[in-house]
């Protein structure tokens, strides 16, 4: 289950990509990339700091087929359909969701329960939504005032509590990832943010 699910978040997480290299206007070749780099950036670099080597796509291939398939067909269903533009929001948001819960788990099997294990889990949930944004020239949402990391790292913190109380699998995953998806969604909907730092200009 846990495999399927990740294959999912490369998928949304590519189709967020490829549509925001839509809104860029970008040719097919930009597309692709973009959803590729979308998909595994949090992964890759969740990897390679924690020493787990070689890279999770680089272990089994199948990621970045479903990464540049699932860019190509957004590509494909674009000339075909007018996406919204909360459809890029859904699929961020779906994205960081399932990459939130399972980046904490791969954590948690690599260096055991705790604060980096949730890092780990932030980490693979905002890092490819970052790359994106700074690809598309634009300010990445988890500098803007929005609540967009901290969602994945309550979701990080959720499902460890949960693990901990001896709930069973696979509902752990499955109320974090709930949590963030709709703290995220909550989020865009009434516009909520943390606090800011104050203006004393």
């Amino acid at each position: 289950m846990i495999y399927w699910l990740d294959l999912f978040g490369i998928a949304v997480f590519a189709c967020s990509g490829a549509l925001a290299a839509g809104q860029k206007r970008m040719d097919l070749f930009g597309v692709v990339v973009l959803a590729f780099v979308t998909a595994v950036g949090g992964g890759t670099l969740r990897d390679l700091v924690i020493g787990n080597a070689p890279v999770f796509w680089v272990r089994d291939p199948v990621y970045v087929w479903v990464a540049l398939g699932a860019g190509l067909l957004t590509f494909l269903a674009a000339h075909l359909h007018r996406f919204s533009a909360d459809t890029l929001v859904i699929a961020d948001a779906l994205g960081l969701a399932v990459f939130s819960v399972l980046g904490t788990r791969v954590g948690v099997a690599q260096v055991g329960p705790g604060i980096i294990a949730a890092m780990t889990g932030v980490m693979s949930g905002v890092v490819g939504g970052i790359l994106r944004d700074v690809l598309v020239n634009r300010v990445p949402l988890v500098l803007r005032r929005e609540i967009y990391a901290s969602a994945a790292l309550l979701g990080a913190i959720a499902l460890q509590l949960l693990d901990a109380a001896g709930l069973a699998t696979p509902y752990p995953a499955l109320l974090a990832g709930a949590l963030v998806l709709a703290l995220r969604l909550a989020a865009v909907r009434w516009q909520l943010h943390l606090p800011a730092f104050p203006d004393r200009r």
